[in-house]
């Protein structure tokens, strides 16, 4: 995360960056094993997307875990949404 950067102040500028984002799991979706997290933080909330084609399994098994509320950190890289 760059210095004083905030998850839902992420744009589609910061595409192919890796950052480090922390705030609360505001919800998460799985959908036939593709899990979508949406974090929250003080600037807004940023879709997080653990797909099996890129994820490893232990980390999808743990994403899976996730509930609303919980406090997480999270490395990846911003991708734009296709369209």
């Amino acid at each position: 995360m760059r210095p004083g950067g905030l998850a839902g102040a992420l744009r589609s500028a910061d595409a192919g960056r890796s950052v480090t984002v922390a705030g609360w799991v505001h919800r998460v979706r799985n959908l036939g094993g593709i899990i979508f997290v949406d974090l929250r933080d003080r600037a807004g909330l940023l879709q997080v997307s653990f797909n099996p084609d890129y994820t490893s399994p232990p980390v999808i098994a743990a994403a899976d875990t996730l509930g609303q509320e919980f406090v997480v950190q999270i490395e990846g890289k911003i991708v734009l949404r296709p369209p």
